[in-house]
């Protein structure tokens, strides 16, 4: 399944919004803007815009290894 998970990844791009993490993650869009205030999502700020590394949601999930381990 990891595997899987990681090819993946390589399709995926680099970063997502939060309402495509909330999908992601089966919580509803104000349940992943709730979290991100709460510093439970991982977020990077570009200009305006909060995006989600979609490579540290998958370590935060468990589905990557963790490069700092």
């Amino acid at each position: 399944m990891t595997a899987t998970i990681i090819a993946d990844l390589t399709a995926m791009p680099a970063t997502m919004t939060i309402p495509e993490a909330a999908e992601l993650l089966g919580i509803s869009r104000s349940a992943a803007y709730r979290a991100v205030a709460r510093g439970e999502i991982p977020t990077i700020r570009i200009g305006r815009r909060l995006l989600v590394p979609t490579a540290k949601l998958y370590t935060m999930l468990g589905w990557l290894p963790d490069p700092a381990a």
